[in-house]
C-alpha cells in the first residue's frame, strides 16, 4: 500500500516509537497511582513527554502540558473551560469539526457569541476581517494552523498582533502542524495550542495534549480520581492535574516521548521540508492534468503538506476507491469534517480526494500517485 492519508494518521511511525511501546506495555504501572517502581517509571515516562512537547512549543512551565487522548478532547477541554455566557469568539471557515461542533454548542447551550472570518475560492481568508469582527465583548480568536483540507496555513504570529494588544485568547487546533511547522507560545501571548499525538509527531494514537500559556486558566472539563488530594471534595486545581482527572495512556505517552525525541533528532525543518518537496512533486505533476482541479493555495511553503483535488465530475468517493483497489494507493475522499472549507470552495457536494504526506514517503510513491490521476483522468 501507498498510503497518503497522513492528515487522518501517519501509518508509517519511527521504529523508536513501536519499540517504546512494546517496552512500556512490560513495563509500566500507572503514574502518580503510587510509590513502587513500576507506578514510579510510569510517572517519569509521563513527566519526560511533558518536558519534551513543552520544548517544542515554546512554553516554559512543562506542568502546563495537559496529556488528553487527542486533539478533539484537548480543544473539548479549552473550549468548555474557558467562556462563559456573553463572551465572543472569532473562528475561521478552515475549521474541522473539533473546532465547529464544540463552538456550536457553546453558542446553542451557552449563549456564546461566534462569528467566522470567511474563506475565498482558494481556502484562504484576509486577515483584516479578525478585526472587522472584533467586538467589546470578543474573549478569543479560536483557529487552526492549518487546514486539514487545503493545507492552507494561517500565520498565528500575525494573529497574535491582534489578540496581544488588546489580552485576548487564541487557541488553535496544531493538529496538522505539531512536529513540522514552528510554534513558539512564547511569541503568542495568552494561548492555548490543541495537538494530537498520531498525527504529524508520529506517535501512537490515544495520545494528545494541551500545552496553556501562564495566565490562562482553564476549568476543568472532568474530574474524578487523580492521585493527590483524595480526601478533597473537588479535584485538584494546580497544573496539569487540575485537566488529567483519570488514568493517563502512559503506554502510548511513552511511545509519544519516543516521537518526540525523533522529531528533535530529524529537526522540524527536515520534517517539513522533505514532505514539502513531495507533496510540491505531486502538486505539479496533476495540477495541469486535463479535468483536474486541485484546491489551495501553493504560493508558499509556510502549509502542510496536503493537496485535495477533484477528477472532472467524479464522486471523490469513487475517485479514492478505483485509487485504492487498482492502484494501492490510500487516500481520503469526502467532506473531511470539514463542512464550512468545502463550502467555501464549492465542493460541499463532490467532496474532494485528499492526499497527505509524510516524511516517510518516498518520490516514487509519489510519482505513482502522478501516474494514477492521469490515467484516471483520461478514462
Amino acid at each position: 500500500m501507498i498510503y497518503l492519508d497522513n492528515a487522518a494518521t501517519t501509518y508509517h511511525k519511527p521504529q523508536p516509537v513501536i519499540d517504546a511501546v512494546a517496552a512500556a506495555l512490560q513495563g509500566l504501572g500507572n503514574s502518580s497511582r503510587g510509590s513502587h517502581s513500576g507506578a514510579l517509571k510510569a510517572a517519569r515516562t509521563v513527566y519526560d513527554a511533558r518536558c519534551k512537547a513543552a520544548a517544542l512549543f515554546g512554553l516554559a512551565d512543562p506542568s502546563r502540558v495537559c496529556f488528553t487522548s487527542n486533539s478533539t478532547e484537548a480543544l473539548n477541554v479549552a473550549l468548555s473551560g474557558l467562556f462563559e455566557p456573553g463572551d465572543h469568539v472569532i473562528s475561521t471557515d478552515l475549521e474541522h469539526n473539533s473546532v465547529l461542533r464544540p463552538l456550536y454548542r457553546l453558542q446553542a447551550e451557552e449563549g456564546v457569541a461566534v462569528d467566522f472570518v470567511r474563506a475565498d475560492k482558494r481556502g484562504c481568508v484576509d486577515y483584516a476581517d479578525f478585526e472587522r469582527l472584533l467586538r467589546p465583548e470578543t474573549k478569543a480568536i479560536v483557529c487552526n494552523h492549518a487546514s486539514n483540507l487545503t493545507g492552507n496555513a494561517l500565520d498565528l504570529e500575525r494573529l497574535a498582533r491582534i489578540t496581544v494588544p488588546r489580552d485576548l485568547l487564541l487557541v488553535v487546533d496544531a493538529s496538522q502542524t505539531a512536529g513540522c511547522l514552528p510554534i513558539d507560545m512564547s511569541r503568542l501571548g495568552r494561548c492555548v495550542i490543541c495537538f494530537t499525538g498520531h498525527k504529524s509527531l508520529y506517535g501512537p494514537q490515544g495520545t494528545g495534549g494541551l500545552c496553556v500559556a501562564e495566565g490562562v486558566e482553564i476549568r476543568p472539563f472532568k474530574v474524578g480520581g487523580s492521585g493527590v488530594q483524595s480526601f478533597s471534595k473537588t479535584h485538584p486545581a494546580q497544573y496539569p492535574t487540575r485537566l488529567e482527572a483519570g488514568t493517563l495512556n502512559g503506554h502510548g505517552l511513552a511511545g509519544l516521548s519516543a516521537a518526540l525525541d525523533f522529531i528533535e533528532e530529524v529537526t522540524p525543518a527536515a520534517i517539513h521540508a522533505k514532505e514539502i518537496a513531495l507533496m510540491r512533486r505531486f502538486y505539479e505533476g496533476v495540477k495541469a492534468i486535463p479535468g483536474v482541479t486541485v484546491y489551495g493555495d501553493f504560493s508558499t511553503d509556510e502549509r502542510a503538506a496536503i493537496v485535495a483535488l477533484n477528477v472532472k465530475d467524479y464522486d471523490s468517493g469513487e475517485v479514492s476507491d478505483e485509487l485504492s483497489e487498482v492502484y494501492g494507493i490510500a487516500t481520503r475522499p469526502g467532506a473531511h469534517c470539514a463542512p464550512r472549507m468545502h463550502e467555501a470552495l464549492g465542493t460541499a457536494l463532490q467532496g474532494a480526494v485528499r492526499f497527505s504526506f509524510s516524511y516517510f514517503n518516498t518520490e516514487e510513491e509519489t510519482d505513482e500517485a502522478v501516474r494514477a490521476i492521469r490515467e484516471i483522468a483520461q478514462e
